[in-house]
């Protein structure tokens, strides 16, 4: 007795499928590089006392880095300078001048 043969074939794959999947992740922005030394850090700190003074008021560190328009490590910069020179007070976690 002769075998017959049984053919199956494959479903057509899509070719969306067939092709791998390439995701770009979308490139991070790019942050400016802070430099550090005596004149950078003495600007900072001047950027800070001015919003300090204009705000005549205890400002968290986010607040004076949005009231004097620089970055929240320049604030951190800065304010490092003026503590070091007994300018600032702290209270509650806000900083004024002294």
């Amino acid at each position: 007795m002769a075998e017959k043969k049984t053919t199956t074939k494959k479903a057509a794959a899509p070719k969306a499928a067939e092709k791998k999947a390439t995701v770009k992740k979308a490139a991070a922005p790019k942050k400016a590089a802070l430099v550090v030394n005596g004149e950078n850090a003495g600007f900072k700190a001047g950027d800070v006392y001015q919003a300090l003074a204009a705000a005549e008021k205890a400002l968290t560190v986010k607040e004076i880095a949005k009231a004097a328009k620089i970055s929240e490590e320049e604030t951190l910069l800065g304010l490092g300078w003026l503590f070091k020179e007994g300018k600032l007070a702290t209270a509650d976690e806000k900083i004024t001048l002294a």
